[in-house]
């Protein structure tokens, strides 16, 4: 196992230490935070953090670190089965090799904001590359997905008065974020993938008033598409422009990796198309692409953009090969592709269901919040298998299910792993609702 040190407490300041502490029991906020979460364990939504710490030239198998105060600190091996470097590119030798020149070369951060000395050549060659892999005119890198889905919305639905958002029901936090936050607009959920419930809400609306369709094409809990060209030749008919969400799409799929928008011949027909470097590409960073006019417009009004510190160049460099390299390299997304139908066809030959999705993502339902925690932590401690239980209010409640994510560097051997280990924890757990019913 690679050391790892335990984190120690700093010592506290003299000056720290004359001021007093707040009485949890006297002040209603921290009472409050206690007797939230305490519901939130009584429910089975609890957030538990396993420390692992990923081997780059072994990927999918990480150390899990059980004791890291001890020296060495003790653990075993796992491999991992939800992780969302789906291509594995963040271990790609390449895409380290840039990080590293470039911190030898720019240091370790970008010293300032992208409006205060935080903008380098590498942040707009990384910009003009992913405004060409979606055929757009311009791109802007964000700090995250997160912060690129909420800023951008938030500031384009507060820019005019009377803007209407109409937003599937499954929309990422991070979308729904954005919305909530826009000022004076109104938000119109229609359902998930329902175009003739889009159609109807579109039409209701007024004729005369500023509207913008915001969907994902990949959803990355159920694993299902949305009908882009259908949904933006909706949007056209009523004036709407269209906002799509390709986070976990993008690097995956189309001939150049720029997503099912590219895969299915509508890029043009979409007016912002947002992403992820994270995933599919395997750094970090979220973007937006679109017209040159939305564009300058973000630049000079989104706050999230504004007013926080500019990637590093080493991760901007880091991106910007692993763009590149997915680009040309085909082979990446059809290794994938075989890797996720070896798996779904081993699943069905042992009689393990699962939800069947039209894209990577490999949902194993449970239905009980308590139950996919077991099985997910026995599936750790028993077998070295990780696989992240999803409970509500991610999903709702009644479908709680196991998320896992097949790439190419999950060897026959270790799905064979995966299913025996499966078949052994779901039939246990068909006898505990049998014995419930």
């Amino acid at each position: 196992m690679t050391a790892v040190r335990a984190c120690e407490p700093a010592a506290a300041s003299q000056e720290n230490d004359r001021v007093p502490s707040i009485d949890a029991d006297r002040h209603p906020f921290y009472r409050f935070c206690r007797e939230s979460l305490d519901g939130i364990r009584e429910q089975g939504r609890y957030r538990r953090f396993t420390p692992l710490a990923r081997q780059a030239d072994r990927y999918p198998v990480y150390d899990h670190v059980t004791t890291p105060a001890a020296e060495p600190p003790v653990g075993r091996e796992v491999v991992v089965w939800s992780a969302n470097d789906y291509l594995g590119m963040g271990v790609e030798p390449a895409v380290a090799e840039a990080a590293i020149a470039a911190i030898r070369e720019h240091g370790a951060g970008a010293g300032g904001t992208r409006n205060i000395a935080g903008t380098s050549p590498l942040h707009a060659a990384l910009e003009a590359e992913l405004a060409d892999l979606h055929g757009k005119e311009a791109g802007l890198l964000f700090v995250s997905g997160y912060v690129s889905n909420q800023a951008s919305l938030q500031t384009i639905l507060t820019s005019m008065p009377g803007w209407i958002c109409f937003s599937d029901r499954q929309n990422h936090a991070s979308m729904i974020a954005g919305i909530k936050g826009a000022r004076g607009a109104t938000c119109v959920i229609y359902e998930h993938n329902d175009l003739a419930d889009l159609e109807a809400k579109l039409a209701a609306a007024p004729k005369d008033a500023p509207k913008l369709v915001a969907f994902e094409s990949v959803y990355s809990m159920d694993g299902d598409v949305s009908d882009i060209g259908a949904t933006c030749a909706l949007a056209r008919k009523y004036g709407a422009i269209t906002y799509l969400d390709e986070v976990h799409a993008v690097g995956l799929y189309g001939s150049q990796g720029g997503g099912v928008a590219e895969r299915d011949g509508v890029a043009d027909q979409v007016d912002i198309i947002e992403g992820t470097l994270a995933k599919g590409f395997g750094v970090h960073g979220g973007y937006v692409t679109g017209s040159a006019e939305l564009i300058d417009y973000l630049r000079c009004a989104a706050s999230g953009f504004i007013f926080t510190t500019a990637l590093p160049p080493s991760v901007v460099a880091a991106a910007l090969t692993s763009v590149r390299m997915v680009r040309r390299e085909g082979w990446r997304r059809e290794k994938m592709f075989e890797r996720v139908a070896t798996f779904r066809a081993k699943l069905t030959a042992a009689g393990i269901p699962f939800m069947s999705t039209p894209s990577h993502i490999v949902p194993i339902p449970v239905g009980d919040a308590d139950r996919c925690n077991e099985i997910s932590r026995r599936l750790l401690a028993d077998f070295g298998l990780y696989a992240t239980p999803i409970n509500y209010p991610t999903v709702p409640r009644g479908t709680e299910r196991l998320r896992l994510t097949p790439g190419p560097h999950h060897t026959d051997e270790m799905m064979d792993e995966m299913v025996s280990a499966l078949g052994t924890l779901l039939r246990i757990n068909a006898r505990h609702e049998e014995a419930a019913a």
